[in-house]
């Protein structure tokens, strides 16, 4: 691996790409007239921040020479405590879950997913089957978008996250 980049040794590509979606996401929302593209834009570069993240356990991985298709923060942390060695990249990452630019993200990612559910009962004559695709389509047509974080505030995140990927990867040293 001599003449790798880092880039291509740990797989950084696709964390630097997540970036790079996210951030033509946020200029799309920036331009946009029209309420729902809006939604859509800034719906799909919290996505892509959200990949960023799953990139970077990726990376992560590769760089402890982990051999983990899907990783998570617990499972990099579970290999490496077999290995009695601690990462202060993982140990950083879980303050920012928990609290940090990187709730806030997982947070925005979750309701992306799930509507909020609503106080209206459902009618007895539906089935509970009817009644959920109902309510999908019902919800994707009038979600209020009072819950989503604007396409600064997405921007910011994005910003955050560069910063961060940046220190870690300047700590990531080969000893």
């Amino acid at each position: 691996m001599a003449g790798k980049t880092r880039v291509a040794k740990y797989q950084a590509d696709r964390t630097n790409q997540k970036l790079y979606f996210c951030r033509l996401a946020c200029q799309a929302a920036g331009s946009s007239n029209d309420k729902q593209h809006y939604q859509a834009h800034c719906e799909t570069a919290i996505f892509h921040l959200h990949g960023t993240f799953l990139a970077l356990l990726q990376e992560l991985s590769h760089f402890y020479g982990l051999t983990m298709t899907a990783p998570t923060l617990a499972d990099i942390e579970q290999a490496l405590n077999d290995r009695t060695q601690v990462s202060p990249e993982v140990q950083r990452l879980q303050q920012l879950q928990q609290q940090g630019f990187l709730a806030n993200i997982e947070r925005a990612y979750q309701r992306c997913l799930y509507a909020v559910p609503s106080d209206n009962s459902a009618d007895d004559s539906v089935s509970t089957t009817e009644t959920q695709s109902r309510d999908i389509i019902v919800n994707v047509v009038t979600l209020s978008n009072q819950w989503l974080p604007d396409e600064a505030t997405i921007r910011e995140w994005r910003q955050q996250f560069l910063e961060l990927i940046e220190q870690l990867r300047a700590g990531m040293v080969e000893f």
